[in-house]
């Protein structure tokens, strides 16, 4: 219990840190949130790349979970770029760069709609689903018939809801341990 108190209260002095060089303020220096925004990305792409559920269709990934995560916890220009960046690069190192583009637009859409905060946010965790698991099946209708598209639907309505649940979750636990990022 002594240790996580220590670790708490080191997270909460990092994540507060404010370094006297005139104005420079951590929380709102550019180059800090890109670092933090690629470190994000590099790990939603991790866990989209090697922690996979098999499906009878497929496979269902936590690519999601870290666009959901980013969203909730840092706004939705900061989830659409996880989000179309992670969707990107999975894809790509995937093998499927036919996928790529789509993904880049499917999930930066859907991490920005997860964003939207107050009265929206509802409106936005269903927008967000729409997008990714309708514009899957447009793509892949367009690329191989709705026989292939048709299939794909549920599972990717699963991806998305496992991804908004550990989102959240991960969103509730950094929330208790750092405080709201502002």
């Amino acid at each position: 219990m002594k240790r996580f108190k220590f670790q708490k209260n080191l997270f909460t002095k990092l994540s507060n840190t404010q370094i006297n060089m005139g104005s420079f303020n951590m929380k709102k220096n550019q180059t800090y949130r890109l670092v933090l925004l690629s470190m994000i990305a590099a790990l939603t792409v991790v866990l989209g790349y090697y922690l996979k559920i098999p499906t009878p269709t497929g496979i269902l990934t936590f690519l999601d979970a870290g666009i959901f995560f980013t969203a909730f916890y840092f706004g939705r220009k900061e989830g659409a770029i996880v989000g179309g960046l992670a969707g990107f690069l999975i894809d790509l190192i995937s093998g499927y760069p036919q996928w790529m583009f789509f993904s880049l637009l499917f999930h930066g859409l859907q991490g920005y709609f997860a964003g939207l905060k107050g009265k929206s946010r509802y409106l936005g965790l269903l927008l967000a689903t729409l997008v990714m698991v309708g514009g899957y099946a447009l793509a892949s209708t367009i690329m191989h018939g709705w026989g292939a598209a048709f299939p794909e639907v549920f599972p990717n309505f699963c991806q998305n809801t496992l991804g908004m649940l550990v989102g959240a979750i991960l969103n509730k636990v950094m929330t208790d341990i750092l405080g709201k990022y502002d």
